[in-house]
């Protein structure tokens, strides 16, 4: 079990942070995004409530640990003599970890650049998953109420495991020394296919059509989350606040604004078109300077404040497990953490630039003190997409002459940005844990990213 956050690409242009949370702990999660002034991004052209709503991704799940391969228990799947809403989470929990095991050991194995060394892992992964589908088909449910949990159960593990094992084979090259091992692995893929038809658990129509077939395996894929991924709700803490502030600024400009108006009239008997054109402009005024009054104030007792709460319950019993705080601004540097700050000054002379700074922090608070039976933890994830961050980028494509000795070499190059990051990770007040990344981007995606070790 991990200790503190730890940051990974995802795809395309998206980051994700990964923790484990505990019963009964606090953990708080915090990002220092440093955004060279190049790249145009600042309040104005990526606002924090854009950002946030749009490019930040955060869930929860139950987890437990051993699952590089599988800590399953077939019991899950064996409580058929319960109701039907224990039956379905015992049978979501079964197939969630099931999907997450063969999806770590996939990654794996995918890496593998020896041939003998990756079918022979290939073939292990394929014995574990044919053994993990018959401890879940062992016990198929004759109850007609439970056979639809079941079958999107089966329907969808059976597809993904066959994806998964497809998409391994594809990233290998074809090897005449390593057919047998192949042929055995599309065998298995060929058998959970007829499976699958068999069953008739698919239509001919979605069959047909790769973009329904997976649509609808998307769709069982979130049903068979239903009581293992928490629930999400979100507030926007600062409402009333916002409403308060703005009243309160109305109130205050059209105060100063009768007083003028009153003066004014002491001033003119009668109405006149100077009269009129006076009250004109002060009118006009108010409109002008209201909004940029009440948006100065709001900055400014908005800073520091989370804005945004998460409540994570329970889809079966709707009991909150955890609450968790976010806050996401942009500060200046002389708000930035010393230990921070003295992380961010390591940097080489030249990554010094002109930047921006992004702050993004989570306050998670687990409130119960334990878990579903055979889950030890949370699984909190958050995915953050860069997509804003390279809207702006120029494609910045070149070309870089070299002499061989003999000749001109032409080499195309691309322009490529650089963003610093520091990730702070503090368990129940203890000590801080700091990482300092350097993640490089072009226009279409995050070219690398790269733990820095701080000297």
């Amino acid at each position: 079990m991990h200790d503190t956050a730890s940051l990974k690409l995802d795809e395309g242009l998206r980051l994700l942070i990964s923790q484990s949370l505990l019963p009964k702990s606090k953990t708080r999660t915090e990002l220092y995004f440093c955004i060279p002034n190049e790249m145009g991004i600042n309040p104005n052209t990526l606002t924090e409530e854009h950002f946030y709503y749009n490019h930040i991704r955060s869930r929860l799940a139950y987890n437990a640990s051993g699952i590089h391969l599988p800590l399953v228990r077939s019991r899950y799947v064996s409580k058929v003599r319960g109701d039907e809403q224990e039956y379905r989470q015992n049978l979501n929990l079964y197939c969630y970890q099931v999907r997450l095991a063969m999806e770590t050991d996939l990654a794996e194995v995918v890496l593998i650049d020896d041939e003998a060394q990756f079918y022979e892992r290939a073939l292990a992964l394929k014995d574990e998953a044919k053994r993990l589908l018959k401890r879940l088909r062992r016990y198929q449910p004759k109850d007609n109420k439970l056979m639809s949990f079941y079958a999107n159960a089966d329907n969808f593990l059976s597809w993904h495991i066959e994806q998964g094992i497809l998409k391994l084979l594809d990233s290998m090259t074809k090897s005449s020394a390593y057919t047998e091992q192949r042929s055995e692995l599309l065998q298995f893929c060929q058998e959970e296919s007829e499976h699958r038809n068999n069953e008739n658990y698919n239509a001919t129509t979605t069959l047909d059509d790769p973009n329904r077939l997976s649509n609808k395996m998307l769709l069982l894929q979130r049903l068979i989350e239903y009581g293992v991924v928490l629930k999400r709700e979100t507030t926007h803490l600062n409402t009333v606040l916002k409403r308060m502030v703005k009243g309160l600024v109305t109130a205050a400009i059209m105060s100063v604004v009768m007083v003028i108006v009153l003066n004014a009239r002491t001033n003119f008997t009668q109405i006149t078109v100077s009269l009129v054109t006076m009250l004109a402009v002060i009118y006009g005024l108010r409109e002008i300077f209201k909004e940029d009054v009440t948006h100065f104030v709001w900055r400014r007792i908005i800073r520091g404040r989370a804005k945004w709460l998460h409540s994570y319950l329970n889809t079966t019993t709707q009991k909150r497990i955890v609450k968790e705080k976010v806050w996401l601004e942009y500060i200046n540097v002389k708000d930035i953490p010393e230990d921070v700050d003295a992380i961010f000054s390591k940097r080489r002379q030249q990554n010094k630039q002109a930047a921006h700074w992004l702050h993004l922090k989570f306050d998670s608070d687990v409130l119960v003190d334990g878990f579903l039976p055979g889950y030890d933890a949370l699984n909190h994830t958050m995915s953050i997409s860069f997509a804003p961050m390279v809207r702006y980028l120029k494609k910045g494509a070149g070309k870089l002459y070299e002499f061989t000795g003999k000749n001109i070499r032409k080499h195309s190059v691309e322009r490529r940005y650089q963003v610093n990051l520091v990730l702070v990770s503090i368990k129940n007040s203890s000590e801080r844990h700091l990482q300092r990344y350097k993640v490089t981007v072009n226009r279409s995606k995050i070219v690398a990213l790269e733990a820095i070790e701080d000297k």
